[in-house]
């Protein structure tokens, strides 16, 4: 298991709201795109991160990590599992407190990397489905 119940938790009531979503687009089809609804019902700020930088939810969109002028501060990765260790080592240059691979992403190296580098982690777990069970 990556990511105990008190990680999901303290990722999700104590980090901060500012959430960069990667691989999140307008298109209404995607898992991604519901997700980063929920998260806005439970108050957080979604920042969309897709190679087309489009403004979703209201949101402008960024390029990359390295793209959003702000800070960051859990980075929500919806990209396949062979693209999502380079994306935890921009949430780590960027200053991010956690890292949260979604359902099906996974990578064991980028965990170690992530976690070494004193970040909270999750992986193959979904935010929307965590944060209505916190009550």
């Amino acid at each position: 298991m990556y990511g105990d119940e008190a990680t999901v938790r303290k990722i999700l009531t104590e980090l901060g709201d500012t959430w960069a979503v990667v691989g999140l687009s307008s298109n209404r089809e995607r898992a991604a795109y519901g997700v980063a609804e929920v998260l806005r019902r439970f108050g957080k700020r979604v920042v969309p991160v897709h190679p087309k930088a489009e403004t979703v939810h209201g949101e402008q969109g960024y390029a990359s990590l390295a793209d959003i002028p702000f800070d960051v501060d859990v980075v929500d990765v919806f990209v396949n599992s062979e693209l999502a260790g380079p994306v935890a080592d921009e949430a780590v240059a960027k200053g991010a407190g956690a890292v949260w691979f979604q359902l099906g992403v996974i990578d064991e190296a980028a965990y170690e990397r992530t976690r070494a580098a004193g970040l909270e982690m999750v992986m193959d777990r979904c935010p929307a489905i965590e944060i209505p069970r916190l009550g």
